[in-house]
């Protein structure tokens, strides 16, 4: 029998290793399996606790997830944003124990709000609105939900039906029902064996082919993120790119450039870009990430480069792309201070941009993780194409975190991504989430390659992740306490 005080403490340990496992379910460990192993291992000591408890334990798991799968953060603060090391592990530390509060959120409503009945469904419904919240609150942080890791797993073809919040509440229920099954409760057995059969019997290919491959050449600089806004890094990125496209040997119908693959506003970089086109052949198009400027607002954005058309980035990163609190952050230490201007939000609903006869939906770095956000680009668009700097994430395993999101959405949408970064993980990506081919990380090179634009809608495509949401709600209610009154 474990002694009252050691139990104390082996109920928070196991919810720091079940948020180490659940990192490790995803890129680039990609043991898919682990992530029901740690729903189940939270889910167990559950019923146990109070709410205030509850909300420990979600910290706890918490703490687990983000101090190791996104522990990243550091590289950016420390290596990028020009911070000594205590200070850069205190803000990484805040980082991490903020965010870990969704779990403790989460947690401790369930307890507080659900009693024993139908534990096992309101479990799984309440970590996806959870995650939900997670999503929205403070313009949201989507990194590293349960389903993510499912893009290999025999779940995977669940994604084009309900999108990433289907698979965490598949995989948080599959977590539960074990326990149950743990606990001799067999008649676990069927819905559980239903949610890992099911996707047998779905459809393979939810989206047809509109029209002949396209030829792509993605071009990876790899420039130093350091010098990059001084006249030095300028200078060096000009040459770079315009050297690279140069040496192109066939006729791509797409060449494309990263995210602010030039450190300079399009109008200052006009020059280097028609020069850059008069390289290429006439029947080829191209597309670069490129920071805009207009009445005094500041854009980040992709541009075609030979009608102009521009797509303006929706979803901004706080602190990297703009400041929060900027009057009180500002100048208080060097990681507050943007390299360039505070960045505007471009306009919510924009058209796809219409390059080399296809259309082409977009997503610039950090917007490929909001699963809703490229569904809508998805619904009027045959390709997505994400511009990515994951310079800032250096050698950790940020990039290819970063990579196994975009795989989800081509997955989820049915769609081919396109995915150019500065320095890696530059890829091509199939409708159904497999990587084609990929370029070397931390080398400067060229990809080229095809992909076939596709038309038709899976059904997370035409609704989005709002009816996973609603049905995490209705799991929920039946398992609500209800209070009668005399």
């Amino acid at each position: 029998m474990t002694p009252p005080r050691l139990h104390r403490f082996l109920g928070p340990l196991a919810a720091i290793a079940a948020g180490v496992l659940t990192t490790l379910s995803a890129a680039p460990f990609q043991l898919w399996w682990l992530a029901p192993v740690a729903a189940g291992l939270l889910y167990a000591g559950l019923p146990s606790l109070n709410a205030r408890q509850a909300a420990w334990r979600g910290w706890c798991y918490g703490l687990g997830l983000f101090g190791t799968g996104a522990s990243w953060v550091y590289v950016s603060i420390h290596d990028y944003g020009y911070t000594g090391v205590p200070l850069a592990l205190a803000l990484t530390a805040l980082f991490v124990a903020a965010l870990a509060l969704f779990f403790a959120v989460t947690l401790g409503l369930y307890r507080r709000l659900c009693g024993p009945r139908l534990s096992v469904l309101t479990f799984a419904g309440a970590w996806v609105l959870g995650e939900a919240l997670r999503t929205w609150l403070f313009t949201g942080f989507p990194w590293l939900l349960l389903g993510s890791g499912q893009v290999d797993s025999p779940l995977a073809p669940w994604a084009p039906v309900g999108g990433v919040y289907l698979l965490s509440l598949i995989v948080a229920l599959t977590g539960a029902l074990g326990v149950s099954l743990l606990r001799r409760r067999w008649w676990a057995a069927l819905p559980l064996a239903a949610l890992w059969l099911v996707p047998l019997a779905l459809p393979a290919q939810w989206t047809t082919p509109a029209g002949e491959p396209l030829r792509v050449a993605l071009l990876q600089g790899n420039l130093p993120q350091l010098i990059k806004w001084t006249p030095e890094g300028q200078r060096q990125a000009a040459n770079t790119y315009l050297s690279l496209t140069a040496r192109l040997d066939d006729a791509p119908d797409l060449v494309i450039w990263p995210e602010a693959a030039l450190p300079m506003f399009a109008d200052q970089a006009r020059p280097i870009l028609e020069r850059a086109q008069t390289l290429l052949p006439p029947q080829s198009t191209l597309l670069t990430g490129i920071l805009t400027r207009e009445d005094g607002r500041y854009y980040n954005g992709v541009l075609d480069v030979d009608d102009g058309e521009t797509y303006l980035k929706r979803h901004l990163v706080p602190f990297g792309e703009y400041l929060p609190l900027e009057a009180l952050l500002r100048g208080a230490i060097a990681f507050f201070d943007l390299p360039m201007p505070a960045m505007t939000p471009g306009p919510q609903h924009q058209a796809p941009l219409d390059a080399a006869g296809t259309r082409i939906g977009n997503a610039i770095c950090y917007e490929i993780i909001y699963a809703d956000l490229v569904a809508r680009q998805a619904r009027r668009s045959n390709v997505i194409l994400t511009v990515s700097n994951d310079t800032w994430f250096g050698h950790s395993i940020g990039p290819l975190q970063h990579l196994q999101m975009a795989r989800l959405r081509a997955l989820e949408n049915g769609r081919p991504v396109i995915r150019a970064t500065s320095n890696g993980v530059t890829a091509l990506i199939d409708d159904q989430g497999r990587v084609t081919d990929r370029a070397p990380q931390f080398e400067v090179a060229t990809l080229t390659g095809e992909v076939t634009p596709m038309q038709g809608l899976t059904p997370f495509s035409r609704t989005g992740s709002w009816p996973m949401w609603l049905l995490g709600a209705l799991l929920v209610l039946p398992g609500l306490r209800i209070r009668r009154k005399g």
